[in-house]
């Protein structure tokens, strides 16, 4: 913990005590939470985060992947890489969540003249500006490896809204996981290995004919790969209700789970 840390909750307390009014203290802490997104470097991770994917799958597995009839591995892989961008912006909301009950904050802000949504709206807010400036940063390493949107202005923003409506929900998951956690290190663990497992037993990476045939039932069905699926047929223009239907039903076990665990979280914080 840097020495700075040690004496920001009470100087953010005396703040919000000056402002006594919700939205007020939502853009204190919001204006907070943002400062610490540049000040920390999470932004350039934003951009090194889907890059690095890009480069470590791409290069290698082109010429194999191009060489399949039809297939434009760089239009195939901007799923994944998109996904990647938003669980980096779920990873960083579940981190700052956990610092936040580290240093001893969240028990800070209980204590004053604030409603209790106020820190978490204030949150989300942060979580949204970081996935903002993370999905633009994956498109441009997809961009840069080739893909091009195919499924017209529709389809594009049909896209766009799928990815924003899934990173949301990933951030208020990870946000849920951080304030139960409580701590970095177990946060860190938390996110990573789902996220690590999920992804590379998807059809993110290679097509579903690519995996033995014992485990191809829970790659295709698993969640990554129903993500990947609607987005690729929204962006190739071929989306249709089926397609699509699943994975709005994992967004919505998304939420389920993350109100859950926001409930979980308050209550820890209030004991």
């Amino acid at each position: 913990m840097r020495p700075s840390d040690s004496v920001e909750a009470p100087r953010l307390a005396g703040q919000l005590e000056a402002q006594s009014r919700p939205v007020q203290q939502w853009w204190a802490l919001t204006g907070r939470g943002v400062s610490k997104v540049f000040r920390n470097g999470e932004v350039i991770f934003a951009f090194i985060s889907p890059m690095f994917l890009a480069v470590c799958f791409y290069l290698p597995l082109k010429s194999i992947m191009d060489a399949t009839p039809g297939m434009n591995y760089g239009q195939f892989l901007m799923p994944i890489i998109i996904l990647q961008s938003v669980s980096f912006a779920a990873s960083s909301a579940a981190m700052r969540s956990a610092f936040d009950g580290a240093q001893g904050i969240n028990t800070r802000f209980r204590v004053l003249p604030m409603p209790a949504a106020v820190p978490m709206l204030a949150r989300t807010a942060t979580n949204a500006m970081l996935l903002a400036i993370s999905l633009v940063c994956g498109a441009v390493a997809c961009l840069l490896i080739g893909w091009r949107p195919e499924g017209g202005v529709t389809g594009t923003l049909a896209l766009v809204g799928l990815v924003a409506l899934v990173g949301l929900m990933f951030a208020l998951l990870a946000d849920g996981i951080g304030l139960v956690a409580g701590s970095p290190e177990a946060t860190s663990q938390a996110m990573a290995l789902p996220t690590l497992i999920l992804g590379m037993l998807s059809t993110g990476f290679v097509p579903i004919t690519q995996f033995p045939e014992w485990i191809q039932p829970f790659a295709r069905n698993q969640p990554i790969s129903q993500l990947t699926t609607a987005m690729r047929a929204f962006d190739s223009g071929t989306a249709t209700w089926e397609l699509v239907r699943p994975s709005l039903w994992w967004c919505a076990a998304l939420a389920a789970a993350a109100v859950v665990l926001l409930i979980l979280g308050n209550r820890k914080l209030r004991s």
